[in-house]
């Protein structure tokens, strides 16, 4: 069936599963036709893997970004460019005899249920929610002992963004107790790395220095989890706390006619009404 065949079904009358059915399908013969070796797409044809996955990156942080404004609409749509990108993966699969779209759907349930025993059982099995997690973790490390992979850090993704990886390095090295036991331990480990930084900074060997910048975000990575802190997300709201107050003082600056650099005093003054002003 080409793109224009597919038939939109009658929002009122057609069943969800009749909706999600043809919405997908429709879906998935737009991405046929653009990666058409006749008549589709040049850009989409052109593509692979490496080349399209910094996009479905870009598509997943604006997904995050829409969520953080609370903007529905956006959402709408940005998870349907996060969709597309998994049928365009899909779709170059299919074209490589390895697997399809329908492939992925079905592995996905597959797991969901066997990683929820508790839930898909007929009777159940009881397990509280912690329980259950422990469960999962079990499961999966079963799972990356049978794919031979020897270390509990091997299939930690690379792409994942750095601050994001460092917290998740240190929490499956936690799972066998190689962890500081509360947050004072890594506040000093951290008291400790900002002197060697100071040290190195000292020193003007530039190298040495991003080294020991590295271990500082590295240990504040692993305090925002025993915080129970998602770094990223702190990191967001700090990003947008910045841009709020720093557009505050473009607008005050305009206001006066200012332009240009101006005294840093004056900046920090109208910085400080900013944060005043989200206070009241």
């Amino acid at each position: 069936m080409s793109a224009q065949a597919s038939e939109k079904p009658n929002e009122k009358s057609a069943t969800p599963l009749a909706r999600n059915a043809a919405s997908t399908q429709a879906m998935l013969d737009v991405m046929a036709r653009l990666r058409d070796p006749k008549g589709g797409c040049p850009w989409d044809i052109e593509q692979n893997f490496t080349t399209i996955a910094p996009y479905t990156i870009e598509e997943a942080y604006e997904v995050a970004d829409a969520i953080e404004r609370n903007d529905l609409p956006a959402l709408k749509e940005e998870l349907g460019d996060l969709l597309f990108q998994v049928a365009f993966h899909a779709r170059m699969a299919e074209e490589q005899g390895a697997f399809d779209f329908a492939d992925v759907a079905q592995a996905l349930a597959d797991k969901m249920i066997e990683r929820h025993p508790h839930v898909f059982s007929e009777a159940g099995d009881g397990r509280t929610a912690e329980q259950q997690t422990v469960a999962w973790e079990t499961l999966k490390a079963e799972k990356r002992a049978a794919k031979g992979a020897p270390s509990l850090l091997d299939d930690v993704a690379m792409a994942l963004p750095a601050l994001m990886r460092a917290e998740k390095l240190t929490k499956r090295a936690a799972r066998i107790n190689f962890d500081w036991p509360t947050s004072n331990e890594v506040l000093a480990k951290l008291d400790e790395e900002l002197a060697e930084l100071k040290a190195a900074e000292a020193s003007g060997d530039q190298d040495h220095i991003a080294e020991e910048m590295g271990d500082v975000l590295f240990v504040m990575a692993n305090l925002a989890r025993k915080l129970k802190v998602d770094p990223e997300e702190a990191l967001r709201r700090a990003n947008a706390k910045f841009t709020r107050r720093f557009q505050h003082i473009e607008r005050r600056l305009a206001e006066q006619g200012r332009a240009g650099p101006q005294p840093l005093d004056d900046m920090e003054a109208l910085w400080l009404e900013a944060k005043a002003a989200e206070k009241r």
